[in-house]
């Protein structure tokens, strides 16, 4: 092959690739196959990637790719001197059986290098090593790639054989393989993966290729080709980019505001199913209207894949857009047909609906002691009896009486909708359909909201509950998950978290610190877990532990520092919504001119008081004051320590902090005169309590040393 540089491609042409998982399996494709080559030498610093994936393909593009890498220098450590050379600095045998061995011969011994390798001098022959030609660097890089695509499960099959013996072989790949192109330039390169070997042609649209095969003459034509003579739109993004346009397009013709629903993993599916896209609109009947959106909008999008789409209000319409993957002149049959398949699941909805609605939520309650929640935890009956004690007991701290008893009546049927046909036909409606027949019972708005809202938040950055019952129950329902699997050692491990138990301490921590709750951590927990009986070991050291954790990572992630955030949580604050003043306060102090010295004599004052023996006594006698220093800092104290307390006890953590600040001179006179630990006792322990009370009042709002370099 003739050294040159040019664009490569690379296409494996299969069978229909699982549409969930197709960006990924581009984009991993593309990316092993760049990161070989780059690795081979094969790839300049310019190289570009583009990387391809529709339903029946995934390639890629690079640009700069050697017909062959440059020739590297090699240093290859041999043996030491001492037993490479003799007395007589002649090559022994061993040297020479190594350098016969990398292909050289006694005439190199002249020239190898003498380097101190340890203790040893060693001896090192230089060479130059032959850069990769891309037909092997390719080969390998490709066998690279298809190795490590993130395959979940592999299918097997059968492939004739192309070679001069006749059968067949068995081949393992997500989807079977039918073709593979591989272009340097406008040349093939000589490549073989899963029993194909490479050319320049590939496969279009199914049935609306202008040509077939449709023939690629070079790297760099690759795409336009494939649009062109296939009617596929090769890349991911482009064909992505072009159902949007489509869809917006097609929701301003419909007109008064409509809009298509925003969902970016139905959009990332729909691009994996298409080769080129073709939105039609489509409509039902009206009166299909009458049953929630929720439930029309999701048989549409689970089951079909069509974009439902909504008014200028937000409400369901009665028209929904479909991206087909063929554009027939006349699309009337492909809009008809469309039309027939989703009417009988809006018809399964609506008659899921009415049913369920001649029972109420009351009525279904003693159904829930036929179902399991967990073998060592009992019926979804036991576990909402937990539930119910708990939001009333949070009801009562937050509201009283009255809200005390909605949040148990809402907590004893926020389940019952698992019940109902609808939840068990479309799981991910849990609760939003308990809402709707909450209303419906009469049961009120309160009442209902909670029992849509308990599951919130369901993820990350989803909203919290609207009302307090609400707030009541969502809290109770994780704190029930959390203490019951942590009481029976359900851990999450690693990447595993079956149960969702980050998400639910996640939760917690929201909830407490959003909504401003005026609960303690640790209350909550011993509330919590008397409810369990003896199903569980008390699991709230761990627990609590999990939870602090939590709100560490989250905080982090707000943009608080490390240090800051461990100088708060190291004194295990128990109202967590103290916690973003906390934080305030803080920061605050650490811009202060005094701080670092103030946070470094905490830390001192902190590792003298762990050296004490026995708990230290924080009351002074100020007749056993000697020295001036101590005087000045125990008059500095009663002047200062009274001012930030009442601030602290104001909730004004910033200004407490600050006032305390003045404390600096005082404290640096202290170190620099006074002996702590003074051979008399009752000076040492006066000293150690002066330093104690010190100690308590500087870290009521966070542990300071945590801000010492």
């Amino acid at each position: 092959m003739t050294l040159s540089t040019s664009s490569l491609l690379l296409e494996l042409f299969v069978e229909e690739l699982p549409p969930k998982a197709l960006k990924k399996l581009g984009d991993a494709f593309a990316g092993v196959l760049f990161e070989q080559l780059k690795a081979q030498g094969l790839c300049t610093a310019d190289s570009q990637l583009t990387a391809y994936a529709s339903p029946r393909r995934l390639a890629a593009h690079i640009t700069a790719v050697h017909s062959q890498a440059a020739d590297k220098p090699v240093s290859q450590k041999l043996m030491p001197v001492a037993v490479g050379l003799d007395a007589a600095g002649q090559a022994t045998p061993a040297l020479l059986k190594k350098l016969q061995a990398l292909g050289a011969d006694a005439s190199a011994v002249a020239g190898l290098k003498r380097a101190q390798d340890g203790k040893a001098e060693a001896l090192f022959y230089d060479s130059l090593v032959t850069g990769a030609n891309l037909a092997e660097g390719l080969q390998k890089a490709l066998l690279d790639a298809i190795a490590k695509l993130p395959i979940p499960k592999v299918m097997s099959y059968q492939l004739e054989s192309d070679c001069e013996l006749p059968g067949w072989s068995s081949v393992s790949f997500v989807r079977p393989a039918h073709g593979l192109v591989a272009l340097h330039g406008s040349q093939v390169v000589n490549v073989q993966a899963l029993g194909l070997r490479s050319g320049n042609r590939t496969q279009g649209h199914r049935f609306e290729a202008a040509v077939s095969p449709v023939v690629i003459l070079d790297a760099d034509s690759y795409a336009a080709t494939l649009e062109k003579d296939g009617a596929v739109i090769a890349s991911f993004d482009q064909r992505r980019a072009e159902i949007v346009r489509q869809l917006q397009a097609a929701a301003a013709q419909v007109g008064q505001g409509a809009r298509p629903i925003e969902d970016d993993a139905l959009l990332d599916e729909v691009t994996a199913l298409v080769e080129r896209p073709n939105v039609l609109v489509c409509q039902f009947e009206p009166e299909f209207l009458q049953v929630p959106q929720e439930c029309l909008i999701l048989t549409m999008k689970a089951n079909q894949k069509y974009f439902p789409l909504l008014n200028a209000a937000g409400k369901l319409t009665h028209q929904f857009l479909v991206v087909s993957n063929i554009s027939p002149a006349d699309a009337s049959a492909v809009v008809g047909g469309n039309e027939r398949v989703v009417r009988p699941r809006l018809a399964d909805a609506k008659f899921f609906f009415d049913q369920d609605r001649k029972k109420t939520l009351e009525s279904r309650v003693e159904g829930l002691a036929k179902v399991v929640y967990h073998n060592k935890l009992g019926t979804q009956s036991e576990r909402m009896a937990r539930v119910c004690a708990m939001a009333k007991a949070i009801g009562q701290q937050l509201g009283g009486a009255e809200q005390a008893r909605q949040a148990e009546l809402a907590a004893r049927l926020a389940k019952t909708d698992l019940l109902t046909d609808m939840v068990g036909e479309f799981p991910e409606l849990q609760g939003i359909m308990g809402n709707y027949y909450a209303r419906h019972d009469g049961l009120g708005e309160d009442i209902a909201n909670a029992i849509s809202d308990h599951y919130c938040p369901r993820f990350a950055g989803d909203h919290l509950p609207a009302n307090a019952v609400g707030v009541a129950v969502a809290l109770a329902d994780k704190l029930e998950t959390l203490v019951g699997m942590f009481g029976i050692g359900n851990l999450p491990s690693g990447d595993k978290d079956p149960f969702a138990l980050r998400r639910h301490a996640l939760g917690v921590v929201r909830l407490l610190i959003e909504k401003q709750l005026p609960l303690q951590l640790d209350a909550l927990l011993h509330m919590a877990v008397p409810v369990f009986g003896d199903k569980i070991q008390d699991p709230r050291a761990a627990l609590s532990a999990f939870i602090y954790d939590r709100l560490s990572g989250n905080l982090r992630e707000q943009g608080y520092s490390a240090q800051e955030v461990d100088a708060v949580l190291a004194l295990h604050p128990q109202r967590l919504a103290d916690v973003a003043q906390r934080l305030a306060a803080v920061r605050a102090f650490a811009a202060l001119p005094q701080a670092p010295a103030l946070a470094a004599a905490n830390k001192r004052i902190g590792n003298i008081l762990k050296k004490a023996d026995g708990a230290v006594d924080p009351h002074v006698s100020e007749v056993l004051l000697q020295e001036d220093a101590e005087k000045a800092l125990y008059l500095a104290m009663g002047q200062i320590l009274p001012q930030a307390d009442a601030q602290f006890a104001a909730g004004d953590h910033t200004q407490s902090l600050q006032t305390l600040a003045a404390l600096r001179e005082p404290v640096d006179a202290f170190f620099d005169g006074v002996m702590v630990n003074a051979e008399q006792l009752d000076l040492r322990l006066n000293r150690l309590g002066l330093l104690s009370a010190l100690h308590q009042a500087m870290n009521r709002v966070a542990d300071l040393s945590r801000l010492a370099s």
